[in-house]
């Protein structure tokens, strides 16, 4: 899968520097360089994907799954050119990446019951719940075949990645009721949050890391390594989300029992003690985290920006054993936190 009809940026760019001699310090910054030659390569191929398929609305559809930052892509082309690959080895491979974040998200909007993506539609008000998840299923089968004809290890390791978030989407408590009998006959589920943050959204990290590995052609044990090195990243960042939520129920946001069952787990994992509150707005009891609620779910919050720390710090040890070239060691030792950093402006 060649770049037709785009050049990529001048090799300069292995360095840290774009084109036109500007020095890159941040994610953002090589970001906005790479994602015209990654929303070329993965607006193509999705609509050739999609083309022969009759939709109700294809051009919000379309709009809706072309947008975003392409954060993991993007660290597919950052990850091979730090190791000496090629943006153009690494551009189908990111698309891979994103096609597969695209399907996801089709799915568990649908799941959650989320109406909009994007300030756009979902798929699934606009086509149908049976519609949106085979569409979904038409682009993460378009991602195995794309990887499977570049070559057997882009082949597995996108199979592979789809299977293990797929499990991660089965570890999500869905029932509100049932995980309330869970948590009140004192079954609580463990190692459950350790669980969905990995396989939710570490593994896509982890993978687009190891896809950039992949594509610079270097042996298995860097590629292991990279793909460590993303998984960390991609865990800090289910965090930083899900204390998004933490802080916004904090400042007064209704809570409906179904949003609780989705952040329980997390909140569960933080705390000491399973609060009765948990449980209240669980059984839709209650709507609200009262005053006299707070400070448990405050120590969590605290708890929470502990870990994402602690999983960036992890990230950087792994980029150290393995980031031996100077290049991008700056760039890439910054990146983690600038990803969280993004996100959080969002």
């Amino acid at each position: 899968m060649a770049i037709t009809g785009i050049k990529p940026p001048d090799v300069d760019s292995l360095s840290g520097i774009d084109g036109a001699g500007v020095k890159l310090r941040t994610f953002d910054e090589y970001r906005e360089m790479v994602s015209p030659y990654l929303e070329e390569a993965f607006n193509r191929v999705l609509c050739e994907s999609l083309g022969s398929i009759t939709m109700r609305q294809a051009d919000t559809l379309l709009s809706s799954l072309q947008a975003g930052k392409k954060i993991r892509g993007v660290l597919t082309c950052m990850i091979c050119e730090s190791l000496g690959g090629t943006l153009e080895s690494a551009i189908p491979r990111a698309t891979a990446v994103e096609l597969i974040h695209a399907a996801t998200l089709i799915h568990d909007d649908f799941v959650d019951q989320d109406r909009t993506r994007r300030n756009l539609p979902a798929v699934w008000t606009i086509e149908g719940a049976r519609r949106a998840v085979l569409i979904g299923d038409v682009i993460f089968a378009t991602a195995i075949e794309t990887m499977s004809l570049i070559g057997r290890d882009d082949g597995l390791v996108v199979a592979k990645a789809i299977a293990e978030i797929s499990k991660g989407a089965l570890h999500e408590p869905l029932d509100h009721r049932v995980l309330a009998q869970e948590v009140e006959s004192g079954r609580t589920i463990g190692g459950l949050y350790e669980d969905i943050i990995r396989l939710k959204t570490g593994i896509l990290f982890g993978t687009a890391c190891r896809l950039g590995a992949i594509a610079a052609q270097t042996d298995g044990v860097m590629q292991e390594a990279c793909y460590k090195y993303g998984l960390r990243i991609g865990e800090a960042y289910q965090i930083a989300d899900d204390l998004q939520d933490v802080k916004k129920y904090l400042a007064g946001e209704p809570v409906r029992p179904e949003q609780m069952a989705m952040l329980a787990p997390a909140l569960l994992h933080f705390m000491d003690d399973v609060h009765p509150v948990i449980l209240g707005l669980l059984n839709g009891e209650k709507t609200t985290i009262d005053n006299q609620s707070r400070q448990p779910f405050i120590a969590s919050a605290t708890l929470m920006e502990m870990e994402i720390e602690s999983r960036l710090k992890a990230a950087l040890s792994e980029m150290d054993k393995a980031f031996p070239r100077k290049g991008f060691s700056k760039m890439l030792r910054a990146t983690p936190l600038q990803i969280i950093m993004m996100f959080n402006r969002t």
